[in-house]
């Protein structure tokens, strides 16, 4: 099983066009939104860890699931740790009481389906990863710098692994879905390479296409 990227998820349940620009066709372009995201994620993506009140924080961790055919990274992982000792030799072993992804995004603090998905299935990598169960997550929103706590759900974790099979499913396929235009699509940094307004109307691209060399 070929490993997806794990950002690829959240592309895929807010436009699965969008997703299959990226992934099947290779199109990659940005806006002001991608690189607000950038600078959002500018500390988080520097490898390495920090203690704070106790807790250690891993940032730029690497993730994966051979399982899901998952890879990525996670910005934060908030790590509490158990030392405990060895009864044979005495020397010392840590262990994790818990585990606490925590994902950035540029905007304001907000609730999306995509972005808790992407979450929860960060946490199911962690889970394969470390053997434990991760309970919740958090998301911090760079623009209102708030923390949105996530509990990872059966709810959620279905509807993660729901997404992360139709996605496989339609990369398998290695076809492009036709357009769907909204309002949202103009905030997309594929816009321009994606024109919906003009691809969700197969008559009007068939007449683009045969004025396209016109003079």
């Amino acid at each position: 099983m070929d490993s997806l990227p794990l950002s690829l998820l959240n592309d895929f349940l807010y436009c699965p066009r969008r997703a299959a620009l990226k992934a099947v066709e290779g199109y990659r372009a940005e806006n002001v939104h991608t690189v607000l995201g950038s600078l959002a994620h500018a500390h988080a993506d520097l490898p390495g860890y920090e203690v704070a009140k106790g807790m250690k924080l891993l940032r730029a961790l690497p993730v994966w699931s051979e399982r899901l055919g998952l890879n990525g990274k996670c910005d934060i992982v908030e790590v509490v740790e158990i030392e405990t000792i060895s009864t044979n030799d005495r020397s010392k072993m840590t262990n994790y009481k818990s585990v606490c992804p925590v994902e950035y995004k540029k905007g304001k603090r907000r609730r999306f389906d995509n972005d808790d998905a992407q979450l929860c299935a960060q946490a199911l990598c962690l889970e394969e990863m470390f053997g434990k169960k991760v309970e919740r997550g958090a998301i911090f929103h760079a623009a209102s710098k708030r923390r949105r706590e996530v509990e990872f759900t059966e709810g959620l974790r279905q509807l993660t692994l729901e997404a992360i099979e139709n996605m496989r499913a339609l990369f398998d396929a290695g076809e492009t879905p036709s357009a769907v235009y909204k309002e949202a699509c103009e905030e997309c940094s594929l816009f321009e390479i994606c024109l919906p307004r003009m691809t969700c109307q197969p008559g009007r691209l068939k007449t683009a296409a045969r004025h396209l060399f016109d003079s």
